[in-house]
């Protein structure tokens, strides 16, 4: 049993280096399968996400090589298979329905495994199918697995209902081979949007307007190789900033990050009393005082972003006062109050509503991760926290962010990944 094992209430003091954009990366993966040629792909990060659609690929009779520890090369001209409905990766990751955008878009056809990833409630898929049937697809679920047959693809005007990250990209997939022009409306505007359709853009694709809530694809253009460079990960970079303003005395410089994408965490993290210096690359964090209390609501780009939603909480658990944070986009995302209880929280939480009550620190603890953002908040709680934290289920962290263990160590965080032996039972004893 894997775990990490914190020793708290350590300044943070250094540089750490942000990785290649998670949802960047798991989205420009499929992509790749509308291209007929080799994509070489630069910045991508090393996470087990990235690696479970690579084994995805290879299934399906892609060639994927490494070339250096951030490059890979992807060729997917003899892809052929349009069916993976029966690979364990599929449900082990919510990124793999950008296979059924990317599979109808260059076969016209589809059959892939509902996906999985993190459990924080209900997120349909609905968005996607109705931009998919506009563009004269049929799709039926049976037994788990969704199923996407047409005749021929058509130009579309499509306006989704909700404003939906996966819909957007899986729609722009689909429609980058279609003759004509398909229009999406109240389109996602969040910076990976934007480099889906600038790595599509630079492999002969004509998609104008990602960042905005109108994009316009002219497509019918077959696509050729290329090479791209994944965007910096906002979130990672958040995260890293978050970890800086929990723990007293910490100075830290976050390098490869988009500083404008990190405005709405800026703001907050400055309003809770938090000093941010943003640079041409990079930000400066640095927790000199006591933090503020402030209320914080999650909503699409360019608001606060809900994968930066149990960071802040967990930030604000030390904050002098009442805090309020409001989660906008999905619900049940508070599962992880319950751990932070454990190091003496005090959360109150109704629905989408958390109220929090200042402490003046964590005590270790320990908890485990109840999915990837949350869990990796239980390890910001460890770094402020006095004593010991030990943080379990650790691959839910793992599968996005490269070696967390490593750059937080390099910054002085006592942190260190090892294995939990189980216990040997006695013989005639039941434990």
């Amino acid at each position: 049993m894997e775990k990490y094992v914190i020793r708290g209430g350590v300044p943070l003091q250094g540089e750490v280096t942000v990785s290649g954009s998670k949802n960047a990366t798991v989205a420009i993966i499929p992509a790749t399968v509308l291209v007929k040629g080799t994509c070489i792909i630069e910045n991508v990060p090393d996470i087990n996400d990235v690696a479970l659609l690579f084994n995805i690929l290879t299934r399906m009779g892609a060639e994927v090589r490494s070339l250096d520890r951030t490059t890979v090369s992807i060729d997917c001209t003899q892809v052929r298979d349009c069916c993976v409905e029966d690979c364990e990766a599929v449900r082990k990751m919510r990124a793999s329905y950008y296979l059924i955008g990317a599979l109808l878009g260059r076969f016209g056809n589809a059959k892939v495994g509902l996906p999985g990833g993190c459990d924080f409630g209900v997120r349909p898929i609905d968005q996607h199918i109705k931009g998919f049937e506009a563009l004269g697809a049929e799709i039926s679920i049976e037994h788990g697995i969704v199923n996407a047959s047409s005749d021929g693809l058509r130009e579309a005007s499509i306006y989704f209902d909700v404003v939906s990250v996966g819909a957007t990209i899986n729609v722009m997939l689909a429609a980058v081979g279609v003759p004509g022009k398909t229009v999406i409306e109240n389109a996602a505007k969040e910076p990976h949007i934007v480099d889906v359709a600038n790595f599509l853009n630079s492999m002969g694709a004509d998609i104008k307007g990602a960042g905005t809530d109108v994009i316009r694809i002219r497509g019918g253009q077959e696509l050729h190789g290329g090479r791209y460079e994944v965007i910096p990960d906002q979130i990672e970079a958040g995260t890293y900033m978050a970890a800086a303003a929990a723990v007293q005395g910490s100075d830290v410089l976050i390098k490869n990050v988009i500083p404008k994408h990190m405005e709405s965490i800026s703001a907050k993290l400055e309003e809770a009393g938090v000093t941010v210096v943003e640079n041409d690359d990079s930000i400066q964090v640095r927790r000199d005082g006591p933090l503020n209390r402030i209320n914080v609501k999650t909503l699409p780009y360019p608001g606060f972003p809900t994968d930066m939603q149990p960071q802040i909480t967990t930030l604000l658990c030390l904050a002098e006062g009442t805090s309020i944070i409001t989660e906008g986009v999905y619900d049940h995302r508070f599962r992880y109050a319950e751990e932070l209880r454990r190091m003496g929280a005090k959360m109150d939480v109704d629905g989408k509503i958390c109220v929090v009550e200042g402490i003046s620190a964590f005590m270790g603890a320990r908890v485990r991760a109840c999915d990837l953002r949350a869990g990796v908040a239980m390890v910001i709680a460890g770094l402020a926290a006095e004593g010991i934290t030990e943080v379990f289920d650790i691959e839910h962290i793992e599968r996005g962010y490269e070696n967390l263990v490593e750059k937080l160590q390099a910054i002085g965080g006592r942190i260190s990944r090892v294995t939990e032996k189980k216990p040997v039972l006695e013989a005639g004893k039941i434990g």
